[in-house]
Parts: C-alpha cells; sequence; structure tokens
C-alpha cells in the first residue's frame, strides 16, 4: 500500500509487541459480562478498527468467517444472521435463517500484515432463529458441557493439541493434486532438521510469531519427522480455548504460507511411505486448581480417576473412531510403520498406541490421546472425548484388556459402519446431529475406492472437507 492511500485509510495497524500485551490482557477476561462491557466500550471507542470477523465451525471443522462492518456489529448485537442452507452439513434451504452469539471472551487482537488492518476476531456460536443453541454447532455444545461440569462438580477440562502439517509448493496445492505427479515438498530435511532461513524454518517462524502476538502461550516449534512437515506448540488452554486455538492455529499456518507463495496442509497423510500428520490431544481434568489426574503413587502416576477415563476411551474407540478421524485420507495415517497410533490400548511409551501416559507431575500430569487427525472437527472431538471420559459406564478395569491387541477401523467406510450402528454414538451426538454428520461423510466414501491402496487418490484429496467447496464438488 504506497503512502497516500495508507494515510487515507488510516485503519489500526499494531505492532506484534503491542498485539501480545493487548492479547493477553483480553485472555484475562474469563467473565463474559464483563468481557463484553470492556470490549465494547473499546470497539465503541476506537476509530480505527472498521470490522468485526466473527467464526464459527461447520459440523465437520471446517472454519467459517463473517466481516461484520463495525457500527453494523455493534447495532446488530442481537440479531446476527446467516444463511445456515449455504453450510455443509447445517439447515435445509427452507429453513435457512441462522443466528450467531458472539463469545466475547475470545476476542483476538490480529496482526494487520497477515489479517488486514483495522480488524479484530471473535469466535461465535451457532443459535436457531430463538437463540436456542443449533444442535450441529458442536462449538456451543462444547462450551454449554465445560459450563455444566463446572457449575455441577468445579470440573474444568484443559487440553493442549499438538497439530502437525505439511508445508508444499504452490498457492492452493490441496485443490490442484494429481496423483500422478503428488505434492512438492519444500523441504527434504528431517526430524529438528532446516536450516535458519530455508522456506520451512521461514515459514515456522512467521507462524509462531504471530501466534505469539495472537496471544498463544508458544512452548516450542520445530520440522517434525517427515521432510517439509511442521510441528508448532502452545500451552495448556481450557478445551473450549484450545479448540478455538487449534482453528486459529491451521487459519494463521494457511495464510502465512500463502504469503510465501506455499500451502500449509492438514492432511494426515497428504504423501505415501513417509508419516503422516496427526494431532495429539494432551487431556487433564482439574478441581479447585489440582490435577485430578495425577497420583504419585498411581500406575505410571496416573490416578484411579485417570485409569476410568483411559478405559472409557478405549471401550468406546470404535463408535467414536469417526469422530476423531474423519476423513478417507486420515485412515492412512494410522499405520503403526509410521508411529501412528491404531491399537486401540494404552502404554507408556509404546507409539503405536491410541492413548500414551506421558511421565508427568502434579502439575503435567496428563493422558495423551494420540490417534486423533488434525483435518478433525476440535470442538466435536473434545465433546465426544470429555462426555465419554466423564459419563460413559466405565468397564471393568483390567490391564490386559488396556494392552491386548486391538485395532482402530482400516477404513472410512469401517468406521462409518461401526458409527452407524453404535446406539452409544446416537446418545452420544442426538439422533439429527448424528445423521447429518454421517451424511456427510457417506457422501465422501461413496466417491472414493473401498480399498485404501498404496497411492494417494485424487478424489481422497479433491472431497476433503478442508479442501473442496460446492463448485469443485459439483465439477466432478
Amino acid at each position: 500500500m504506497d503512502e497516500q492511500a495508507k494515510t487515507l485509510t488510516n485503519f489500526l495497524e499494531l505492532t506484534y509487541a503491542q498485539l501480545e500485551e493487548l492479547n493477553t490482557k483480553a485472555r484475562a477476561l474469563t467473565d463474559p459480562a464483563q468481557a463484553e462491557k470492556q470490549h465494547v466500550a473499546y470497539l465503541t471507542s476506537e476509530t480505527h478498527i472498521k470490522a468485526v470477523t466473527v467464526c464459527f465451525s461447520d459440523i465437520e471443522g471446517r472454519l467459517h468467517m463473517l466481516d461484520y462492518d463495525k457500527k453494523f456489529f455493534l447495532d446488530s448485537l442481537d440479531n446476527l444472521t446467516f444463511d445456515g442452507s449455504s453450510i455443509a452439513g447445517f439447515s435445509k434451504q427452507s429453513e435457512s435463517d441462522l443466528r450467531l452469539k458472539v463469545d466475547w471472551t475470545s476476542f483476538t487482537f490480529v496482526p494487520a500484515d497477515v489479517f488486514g488492518a483495522g480488524k479484530v476476531i471473535v469466535f461465535g456460536n451457532v443459535c436457531n432463529r430463538d437463540m436456542t443453541p443449533y444442535e450441529s454447532d458442536f462449538r456451543g455444545q462444547l462450551q454449554a458441557y465445560a459450563e455444566q461440569i463446572k457449575a455441577k462438580d468445579n470440573l474444568v477440562a484443559y487440553m493442549a493439541p499438538e497439530i502437525e502439517g505439511f508445508l508444499l509448493k504452490g498457492i492452493d496445492a490441496e485443490q490442484s493434486f494429481d496423483s500422478r505427479t503428488g505434492f512438492q515438498l519444500v523441504s527434504t530435511g528431517g526430524y529438528f532438521h532446516s536450516l535458519p532461513l530455508d522456506e520451512l524454518r521461514l515459514f515456522i517462524d512467521k507462524t509462531a510469531e504471530v501466534q505469539r502476538a495472537m496471544g498463544f502461550k508458544n512452548e516450542k516449534d520445530h520440522p517434525e519427522v517427515a521432510p517439509s512437515q511442521f510441528e508448532i506448540n502452545f500451552s495448556y488452554a481450557n478445551v473450549l480455548r484450545a479448540c478455538d486455538q487449534v482453528q486459529l492455529y491451521k487459519l494463521v499456518c494457511r495464510q502465512v504460507a500463502m504469503s510465501m507463495g506455499l500451502t500449509a496442509t492438514f492432511l494426515p497423510k497428504p504423501v505415501q511411505g513417509i508419516n503422516g500428520s496427526g494431532m495429539h490431544v494432551n487431556f487433564s481434568l482439574a478441581k479447585a486448581g489440582k490435577n485430578l489426574f495425577y497420583d504419585k503413587n498411581g500406575e505410571d502416576r496416573l490416578s484411579k480417576l485417570g485409569w476410568e477415563f483411559v478405559d472409557k476411551i478405549l471401550n468406546r474407540a470404535p463408535d467414536i473412531c469417526l469422530l476423531l478421524n474423519s476423513s478417507v485420507n486420515a485412515y492412512r495415517r494410522l499405520d503403526p510403520h509410521f508411529e501412528a497410533p491404531n491399537q486401540i490400548k494404552v502404554s507408556a511409551n509404546d507409539r503405536g498406541s491410541m492413548i500414551r501416559i506421558p511421565f508427568g507431575n502434579e502439575h503435567s500430569a496428563r493422558i495423551e490421546i494420540r490417534s486423533v487427525g488434525p483435518d478433525a472437527n476440535p470442538y466435536l472431538a473434545l465433546l465426544a472425548l470429555l462426555k465419554t471420559g466423564l459419563e460413559d459406564v466405565a468397564p471393568a478395569a483390567d490391564s490386559d484388556k488396556r494392552t491386548r491387541l486391538r485395532f482402530l477401523p482400516s477404513s472410512i467406510h469401517d468406521a462409518i459402519r461401526i458409527f452407524k450402528a453404535s446406539e452409544y454414538a446416537t446418545q452420544l451426538l442426538g439422533e439429527e446431529a448424528k445423521e447429518k454428520y454421517l451424511e456427510k461423510k457417506q457422501a465422501v466414501a461413496h466417491r472414493n475406492a473401498r480399498e485404501l491402496g498404496h497411492r494417494v487418490k485424487d478424489a481422497e484429496i479433491l472431497y476433503h472437507h478442508e479442501v473442496t467447496n460446492q463448485y469443485l464438488w459439483n465439477r466432478f
């Protein structure tokens, strides 16, 4: 932008240090009423903000964004509507009007060089016309459930994800995928190996800087095992905030990559013959600040509650597999030859196990659920894991059941068959939401071969829910 145009627009542009300070203060506003009061006052008085970006996720977990003019947004807070029939898995055309309820505790200041000048971001929950929660909005369901267990038992669920991805040459590399040539990787380096100023390292550095500015509590970042693979880790947060950060993390990665003429992809297995990408979910429960998963005398220092949680998830692993591994491509990743967790068991060390028990203390004790794909709807995945661990009937404790050789479904077709027949899945999601989710998964599965084979195929990429859109879907 030339100097004259910049003078004419004069929208808010803050340094990364200023953004980090503002977002740290915003994260401290955990009371919704207080957060709304302060942020509405800020938006009203700040003349250099032009728009508020409201984010929500569809039933499959794809992030959607609406930019509202700031003045219109403030005047229409009780009536932010959108056409739900245009969103995959939402409402029918005959009942298309849906509404958004702003979650002011998610208010985030964003870098102008990544999101544009004069913008801020908030997340919204999708509601029906009468402002009751919409059954296909799993963010709203997760938030309601987290508030319920807090009010009832003073429980707080925490999560820290480890989300892997690949950096590919070209913009929109997924949408132009050709199985005959595959993807072009930007780096052939390996674990922790990347020259300081090569494309992969520059991408990781820039993304980490943006995250830090947006209030993420960064921990470590590095190239992963596979060539051109990355992982940028951030700290624990309550499950709702952590899921919001998953969505923002993927958005930032894609945006930074695009600015470099590249593509950041979260396909679980974009390249055959090398490690795939996962979203390892580090999970714990706390009460009055105490980690309920820690017991210094427990097996692997995990408490009785922690082991019950593990047993329940292992018991329901086949029923919820489609929620944790939600694409055709996800089942390529579940290959033990590449450190991927296809075994329904728990272990302190075996990374082929669905659940791992990392060595921890009273602060860090947790379970690591390794079978979640990076393309899963994070709100849906965490809602399923949390409700299963807290509400399902625990099977009899048996160390043999925890370690005996059982496997997750080997394809999306098997996962769909189990999910469709599962009464537990119906109980977990409700019949209508289950059917909507199932319909989307079946539509993709029907356009793919039943056998995965060895080569990554066009259909599993082009029809992937994070890649395709209405235009692409109808071209084939």
